[in-house]
């Protein structure tokens, strides 16, 4: 009886782990997929961050964790991003397939993001994490050493955007495309309305500033969730209102939040969903209302909570 138990609560302790790791994976593109769910590798020279050196700190792609800061990065002229320090505890090794080198993956979801290298004299630290972009995100901010990952869809992502840039704790922002099936879509192809893509915001923010929960509460605040594929004068199933969660706890919140909503009287009908690959929208969309100095058409914060 006693061994039955263990077996029941073995599987149910793999479902729990596997799903969180495929809520995490959905997030990533195919090609970031390649790179980190199939372990494969960048060609050299051709990543985003080979040849940058901007102060900050670099994330896991995946879960948006903090792995490496801008001062351990150096130019090792090997073709990958190299850092010669990770930010402590963000880093798990183990043997590669090969049998011979080390992978290097992130300690909190896993994801693989290159090969750890010592003794190449090569800094006085003597250690290169040799790292592909992909499997990299970058803040422009040089002491966060704890970081997390949000998705949003409320209307417009201009709007969504312009209140979530200045929030408490929210480290970056990026605007895009996700929840569809058309592989890199173009903003006039979203427009169309065949897509299956939603407008949307991922949010990179500081869990010792701020947390989930008060930027979900903000997202509701921010537009009207009981809109049905619009959101003001903005029509069609882009416009919906939707969080994708990357795991268990970002749903649980956003549902306890929607039952709060629902005890006032508020028929919300957004959809919780997890995370799908999320393609970053054109450079011009990228905040959007900084650039133009003009002020969102169709959000306006309420207090609702």
């Amino acid at each position: 009886m006693f061994e039955l138990f263990l077996i029941f609560f073995e599987i149910l302790l793999f479902n729990s782990i596997s799903e969180n790791l495929m809520i995490n994976n959905t997030s990533l593109t195919p090609e970031e997929q390649r790179i980190i769910i199939n372990k494969g590798t960048e060609y050299p020279f051709t990543g985003k961050y080979n040849d940058f050196f901007e102060k900050g700190t670099y994330l896991c792609k995946q879960c948006g964790v903090a792995l490496f800061r801008s001062d351990d990065k150096f130019a090792s002229h090997c073709g990958w991003p190299s850092f010669d320090d990770e930010i402590p505890n963000a880093i798990q090794r183990q043997t590669d397939a090969d049998g011979v080198r080390t992978e290097i993956l992130c300690s909190n979801c896993g994801a693989h993001l290159g090969h750890v290298f010592l003794g190449e004299q090569l800094t006085p630290k003597n250690v290169r994490h040799c790292v592909n972009s992909l499997s990299l995100d970058f803040v422009p901010f040089e002491n966060v050493s704890k970081t997390q990952k949000a998705i949003f869809a409320a209307g417009c992502f201009w709007g969504v955007e312009y209140y979530f840039k200045t929030a408490p704790g929210v480290l970056r922002t990026r605007v895009g495309y996700t929840g569809g099936s058309t592989v890199n879509p173009t903003y006039q192809e979203v427009c169309t309305n065949t897509t299956g893509h939603a407008e949307a915001i991922e949010v990179i923010f500081d869990p010792e500033k701020t947390n989930f929960e008060e930027l979900c509460k903000l997202f509701f605040e921010i537009h009207d969730p009981t809109q049905l594929n619009r959101q003001g004068p903005d029509v069609g199933e882009q416009y919906r209102s939707a969080v994708f969660y990357l795991n268990q706890e970002q749903k649980q919140t956003t549902e306890k939040l929607i039952n709060i909503l629902k005890e006032k009287g508020l028929n919300v009908v957004t959809q919780v969903v997890p995370a799908a690959p999320f393609y970053e929208a054109e450079e011009k969309h990228q905040d959007y209302y900084n650039k133009t100095g003009s002020k969102p058409y169709c959000h306006f914060r309420i207090k609702k909570f």
